[in-house]
């Protein structure tokens, strides 16, 4: 019996110490904190100059598409593309045997309504001579009025037939220019020095003119010693862009070379194209883009088409607060709290008799607090202090912030797992200059 009391007994107290031992451990696990390894870096004030990064291709500042006036056969292409020309080289000859044909049968056509007029001025004076005579003969009652009446009939007449043959001699000498013209358009010369950019047309083809339609491209010169980018710009930063902005230029065929260009122009209309739906709601199917020109300032063997890329200067800061845009990360605040961010007053309003207005305020503040705000971790001891701020321009390492930080204030600034995710306000961390692995244990 007494055997059995004391068995009961160690059993009991063995069950507590169990108990016991199992609220220890939990404590101690509850106190161990997870620590985010972190770099550091100072809010310090530098010059900020803000880039829009854009797209595109070289071409040449001047350039000419040679299409013909008159269509024809090219029986003569003494050019071939890369070749160097100077203004009235012949570029290309088209078959002018039609065109000949044309200008001789006006130039027929011209003189012989040349022939006409004089004979009709012949008449004309002599009419005009032989009314003046019978007019006096008139008067003295000589010449009978139906007499009278032919000599002016004529006169008249010879009058009407020589302003016909002005018009026909005007109208056979415009004829003749057209025809001059078309034979003169069989030859295509160079209308300024440069270079066969591209010859697209070979010899014994058939080409359209422009009279009618497009016409058909043959060539294109170029003035390949003055080049320039053009580039796409997205329609929101396209305000930003100025004539006169410097612009740093990379070129794929160069890469080992930096380049460096100023805006000259800048499209009013842009390139992008739409589409709506049923109803007018449909949305763009592409960006909206608009051609910007950046004349290049070195001399390199560029050539057209080129792919390049452009760094624009759009703005400017001086002596600004700054810190890496990697510093800068974006959380939502918490509802229901006081100063869940710094900077930030979410204290709640005062009470409102309607409840229907206290219900929207109260959805509409709900709302607002969902939207995520941009942060910033500030260093505080062993602790990271999550500050509301807001920045500026940016030169694509560097934000300028302008509320919210102070100089000198030290910030985290690495790594990226850590600044997105890993820390929030009140977060313990340990500052790692080397160190990537983002959490350890602190017992």
């Amino acid at each position: 019996m007494g055997n059995s009391k004391k068995g009961r007994k160690l059993v009991i107290f063995l069950v507590i110490a169990v108990v016991l031992v199992a609220v220890a451990l939990s404590a101690a696990f509850k106190k161990r904190e997870v620590v985010v390894s972190v770099t550091t870096e100072k809010v310090t004030r530098r010059d900020l100059t803000e880039l829009i990064v854009a797209n595109g291709k070289i071409q040449p500042v001047v350039q000419v598409v040679i299409s013909p006036e008159v269509a024809g056969e090219i029986v003569a292409l003494p050019v071939r593309e890369g070749d160097a020309v100077k203004k009235g080289d012949l570029l290309v000859q088209i078959k002018d045997d039609s065109y000949r044909a044309s200008r001789n049968s006006a130039e027929s056509s011209f003189k012989s309504a040349v022939a006409g007029q004089t004979l009709a001025q012949a008449e004309l004076d002599k009419a005009q001579a032989e009314f003046t005579r019978n007019e006096e003969l008139f008067k003295n009652r000589l010449v009978s009025d139906s007499v009278m009446l032919d000599y002016k009939t004529a006169f008249h007449v010879a009058q009407l037939r020589y302003t016909n043959s002005v018009h026909s001699v005007a109208q056979a000498g415009f004829a003749l220019e057209r025809a001059v013209e078309d034979l003169n358009k069989t030859t295509i010369v160079s209308p300024m020095d440069g270079t066969i950019a591209r010859l697209q047309s070979q010899l014994g083809e058939r080409v359209l003119g422009t009279s009618f339609n497009k016409g058909t491209e043959i060539m294109i010169v170029a003035d390949l010693s003055q080049m320039e980018a053009r580039v796409d710009i997205g329609e929101i930063d396209i305000v930003l862009i100025k004539p006169g902005q410097k612009a740093r230029l990379e070129v794929d065929s160069f890469r080992d070379q930096k380049f460096t260009g100023t805006v000259t122009e800048i499209a009013n209309s842009s390139k992008g194209s739409s589409s709506s739906g049923f109803g007018g709601g449909g949305q763009s199917q592409e960006a909206t883009k608009f051609e910007v020109r950046v004349r290049i300032n070195e001399k390199a063997s560029f050539r057209p088409g080129m792919s390049v890329s452009a760094d624009i200067e759009s703005r400017y800061r001086t002596n600004v607060l700054t810190v890496p845009m990697a510093a800068v990360t974006t959380r939502v605040p918490k509802s229901g709290g006081t100063n869940s961010i710094a900077g930030t007053n979410s204290s709640p309003a005062g009470k409102v008799t309607n409840e229907t207005t206290n219900a929207t305020a109260t959805d509409r503040k709900s709302k607002d607090s969902a939207k995520p705000v941009e942060v910033v971790f500030v260093v505080q001891g062993d602790t990271a202090k999550m500050v509301r701020v807001k920045y500026g321009v940016s030169d694509g390492t560097y934000y300028e912030i302008t509320e919210g930080l102070s100089e000198g204030q030290e910030i985290v600034s690495g790594n990226y797992k850590a600044v997105s995710k890993d820390l929030d306000d009140g977060k313990k961390i340990i500052k790692s200059s080397g160190d990537k692995s983002g959490e350890k244990d602190k017992k």
